[in-house]
């Protein structure tokens, strides 16, 4: 008879079968999951099952049919989007912390990691002194941003709106190349997502100024209380970093929360080349990253950094519940020494963001930052980079390729042209379908200036020089098949 119990103390040979099973996979040598070929679907569309069959089998029908049938998106060839496979060291991070802490409370070592990688990542990432908290990726990094700039806001105005609600009506200032998770915060704030008001940018996919200092003074003369500026350190789109020394400098003249995304770009900064770009973060109010994104963690880890989290406990506190309030020792009680990891919560994280229940986050960017340093991350940062700007260089000797926007980050926007075809838009779409369906190089397109753009993304660990030769050599083999 199979029970949970019985399976107590087979971790170890359960992992390594696992373990084997993910290395096959990340041979990358296995055809998409959508192959004609494949029949998973079959094998695993089963009746509820109304008695166990037991681990052992569970585990081989894991390995054999769910992860040899799992996503493209690890693979060294994927530049889709800005997401990617974890290192390894974040995945076994991940699957430490899932074991032997399964929430980030209490004494641990677990807890006190994550706010010694919070400050890690502000210092490497030039934000001083600020304090941090982590949640599930960059939709809720950006919903606790805008909840501290709500509370900012109209505590200025001599109101609580956490405990009272929003009394008059707001803008949330930010480029049409903002991601839209902003506009999603606005809506779930109360605010309305049309509270966010769009910037235009110049032909860079920058903020441009001059639009947003005209929107301030129209709200102004109507009576709406301006919110929060966006500002881009890396658009999603296009990589583009908004002049952030500018908008932080007119959002501090008319008292504007100044908020930073950089949820994918803001670890360029640690590029020297481009650092300077980065100029004027220092001014935010808040700035946003996800670690998961660029630094290679599992999927699930973003972190969002204020000045004073006193102020994120007043946007997102918790009424008190009888069964936590009384838990832990108080402050002034005789016994209050600490003696076990229960005794205290430990920073309070629950009470800076939306997330009661929340995995260790933490010690995944702490294992990945004590594997490789800063010296690593930042040899990361250039290589994609510069393999970016190859795809600029190497158009240069062919016509058939045209450079849409130049790379500001890692993200280069590029199509295929041809003479006498009067539809480029449609060539690309075809052309890159035919790219993803080789499951070699996996591009995302995107449209810049209104025509249809390749749009690679290097963000992964894995990717290497060879991935962006190939891809261009597959872009000009398909493309001339297809013309």
């Amino acid at each position: 008879m199979h029970t949970e119990l019985a399976e107590t103390g087979k971790l170890q040979e359960l992992l390594g079968r696992l373990g084997a099973g993910l290395d096959t996979f990340q041979e990358f040598t296995h055809l998409d999951a959508q192959h004609p070929s494949k029949d998973w679907q079959s094998q695993l569309t089963t009746a509820l099952p109304q008695q166990g069959e037991g681990i052992d089998s569970v585990l081989d029908t894991l390995i054999q049919q769910v992860v040899a049938n799992g996503s493209p998106v690890p693979k060294p060839g994927f530049t889709s989007y800005i997401t990617t496979g974890a290192t390894t060291i974040a995945t076994l991070a991940t699957t430490a912390a899932s074991v032997a802490s399964p929430q980030r409370y209490m004494l641990t070592a677990f807890n006190l990691l994550e706010e010694l990688s919070l400050q890690w990542m502000a210092e490497m990432f030039s934000l001083g002194a600020m304090q941090g908290v982590y949640s599930s990726g960059g939709s809720v990094a950006n919903l606790v941003a805008m909840g501290a700039a709500r509370q900012s806001a109209f505590e200025r105005i001599g109101i609580d709106p956490a405990a009272n609600g929003v009394t008059r009506p707001v803008s949330i200032y930010a480029s049409t190349e903002c991601h839209h998770t902003i506009q999603r915060a606005a809506g779930v704030l109360g605010l309305g997502r049309r509270a966010v008001k769009a910037i235009a940018c110049d032909d860079q996919g920058r903020m441009l100024v001059s639009e947003l200092v005209r929107a301030i003074e129209a709200d102004l003369a109507n009576d709406i209380l301006p919110m929060a500026i966006v500002a881009n350190a890396g658009t999603t789109n296009t990589g583009a970093i908004d002049p952030l020394a500018k908008i932080g400098a007119i959002a501090k003249q008319y008292g504007i929360w100044f908020h930073v995304d950089g949820a994918y770009g803001l670890p360029g900064i640690l590029d020297e080349r481009i650092s300077h770009l980065f100029a004027g973060l220092e001014l935010a109010d808040s700035v946003i990253v996800d670690p998961h994104k660029w630094l290679g963690a599992s999927v699930g880890v973003a972190a969002t950094y204020v000045h004073d989290r006193e102020l994120l406990r007043r946007a997102f506190t918790q009424e008190p519940a009888d069964y936590l309030e009384g838990t832990a020792l108080q402050e002034g009680e005789p016994s209050a020494r600490v003696e076990h990891s229960l005794d205290d919560f430990g920073i309070p994280y629950f009470d800076y963001g939306v997330e009661l229940s929340a995995p260790c986050r933490g010690v995944v960017v702490w294992a990945m930052i004590r594997e490789i340093g800063v010296t690593g991350l930042r040899q990361r940062m250039r290589r994609h980079n510069d393999m970016a700007a190859f795809i600029v260089t190497f158009a240069e000797d062919y016509p058939q390729l045209e450079i849409l926007l130049a790379p500001t980050l890692s993200i280069c926007c590029f199509r295929y042209v041809s003479e006498g075809v009067a539809d480029l838009d449609r060539l690309n779409q075809r052309l890159h379908r035919q790219l993803v369906r080789e499951n070699q190089y996996m591009p995302s397109t995107t449209r810049v200036k209104g025509q249809l753009a390749l749009r690679p993304c290097f963000v992964g660990a894995r990717h290497e020089q060879d991935q962006v030769e190939g891809l261009m050599a597959a872009v000009l083999r398909i493309g001339a098949t297809l013309v």
